[in-house]
């Protein structure tokens, strides 16, 4: 039996700080990072039961992301969204994920600068 549809799983608006940046003035300090997350859960035949086993949880993804800006100094946005969206995929339920990370604090007159990406698990 083909599944029912998707879920999305959202993490919006997460404000970690990360070592982050190519420039030597952001060398050796964090700074500000917001993450937002959109992953498309497939339903499968099984009902949902309100049992957390059915589902893919945010608070385990959460908890990842916090280890990853901790884990070292990054240089490039691009590399945290796609460590970030490589954390998402390992699930294999996540289809996809759209992953947005911006820094908050570069300049003065900008909100945040970031990059946003999409990525697709190969299910064969």
């Amino acid at each position: 039996m083909s599944p029912r549809g998707s879920r999305r799983i959202l993490v919006r608006d997460l404000i970690l700080d990360c070592e982050i940046g190519v420039f030597p003035q952001e060398h050796g300090k964090t700074q500000r990072v917001r993450i937002n997350l959109d992953l498309a859960v497939a339903e499968g035949d099984r009902p949902l039961d309100d049992d957390l086993r059915n589902t893919v949880s945010y608070g385990p993804i959460i908890d990842a992301l916090r280890g990853l800006t901790r884990s070292g100094r990054i240089n490039l946005v691009e590399t945290l969204a796609e460590r970030v969206a490589a954390l998402c995929l390992a699930d294999l339920r996540v289809g996809s994920v759209r992953v947005r990370v911006e820094k908050l604090d570069v300049y003065d007159d900008a909100e945040a600068v970031g990059v946003e990406i999409e990525r697709f698990n190969d299910l064969g």
